[in-house]
């Protein structure tokens, strides 16, 4: 065997022992690459274009700002459905999850007075979270005790979840005097401030990463969870509650995405309303897949869908582009990280033990 033929399985056997980083980058890649070429037909340059989004993103004091308030809520809601795929879920519902708590935040926020300022927010973060767990554990008991699956339910209660926030901001809380659907500013004692740049949900963000990654790589809590997602069979034989683990990794996926509604409102928008959420937890699940199921690969994972939303409201101004075009960078990302089939065509059959995006998430 020649030095080459030595050092071609070699390199084979590197980007399949590293496909958890090798594969998001490669969809990444393609995406960005299948985005130009449809920037390129509108007629604009793509380097054009691409350095206007990230220019505006990251190069400018305001910008920055918007970049880490739109990946704020992102990094918790991807850390929502990364702790329902190792426990086997597929939460598709931390949207409704979200945006109910951000409302209940609100409510806390604008409703619960005479508390000092830290105690204040300390409250409405918890209303929130506690709104977010409350309904994702719906579908937790249906999927726990009468077998439905969560995917639908998750859809469905999305669903009711939009109708009856749009019902209550346009009715009993609707802010006086206000044809938008919304709610009145929350209390002063209730905002999260800014640290410069930084917001402090960021920074609540990022501790929340380190802490659930903690769970699940290190406690017993977070074994069983590891357990269930990767063998039912092997986790009933173990005799781990199999309900139980449904129901509580469902309560704590929601609890993030509320978390992650509740500092919206609490140190982004100040209020309510519906058009400020809208997305945010379906980017969640873009995020999740994006990083393997793995919780600290979540924060590089929202802050580039955090860049890309920051900064594609500046290319219809710049470029004359319409900014959904990063709604169209984000499904291609998701298309193409979400396949299997991506996987075996990069390794040529050789990473389909190993790199099965829909069983051992996180490896």
């Amino acid at each position: 065997m020649t030095l080459t033929e030595t050092k071609t399985p070699n390199k084979i056997g590197f980007l399949v022992r590293n496909q958890s980083i090798v594969v998001p980058i490669a969809a990444i890649f393609v995406a960005f690459v299948l985005g130009g070429i449809l920037i390129f037909l509108q007629g604009v340059n793509p380097l054009v274009a691409y350095r206007a989004i990230f220019s505006e993103a990251w190069f400018d004091s305001d910008g920055l700002l918007r970049t880490f308030q739109k990946t704020t809520p992102l990094v918790l809601a991807g850390l929502a459905v990364t702790v329902g795929l190792r426990v086997g879920l597929f939460n598709i519902g931390a949207q409704g999850q979200l945006i109910s708590a951000a409302l209940a935040s609100a409510l806390a926020g604008i409703y619960i007075t005479n508390l000092p300022p830290i105690l204040h927010v300390l409250v409405s973060l918890f209303c929130g979270v506690i709104v977010g767990a409350l309904w994702a554990g719906i579908a937790g008991v249906l999927k726990a005790y009468r077998g439905v699956h969560e995917v639908i339910s998750t859809i469905m209660l999305n669903s009711i979840a939009i109708g009856i926030l749009d019902y209550l901001v346009s009715n009993p809380f609707q802010e006086p005097d206000q044809s938008l659907q919304r709610t009145k500013k929350i209390a002063e004692t209730a905002v999260l401030p800014n640290i410069g740049v930084i917001p402090f949900g960021f920074i609540l963000a990022l501790i929340i990463c380190l802490l659930v990654s903690w769970m699940l790589n290190k406690t017993t809590a977070g074994f069983r969870f590891n357990t269930v997602g990767k063998n039912k069979f092997a986790a009933t034989y173990a005799g781990i509650n199999m309900k139980l683990m449904v129901v509580t990794g469902m309560l704590l996926s929601g609890g993030l995405a509320g978390l992650g509604g509740a500092i919206e409102t609490l140190g982004i928008t100040y209020r309510f309303e519906p058009a400020f959420n809208g997305g945010l937890g379906f980017d969640g699940i873009t995020i999740a897949l994006l990083a393997r199921a793995n919780p600290l690969a979540t924060i590089p994972a929202a802050i580039l869908v955090g860049t890309l939303r920051a900064g594609g409201a500046s290319l219809q101004f710049e470029t004359g582009i319409e900014p959904e075009i990063v709604d169209v960078l984000l499904a291609i990302t998701l298309l193409l990280v979400s396949a299997p089939i991506l996987a075996k065509y990069l390794f040529r059959g050789k990473a389909q033990k190993s790199a099965n995006v829909t069983s051992g998430w996180g490896n």
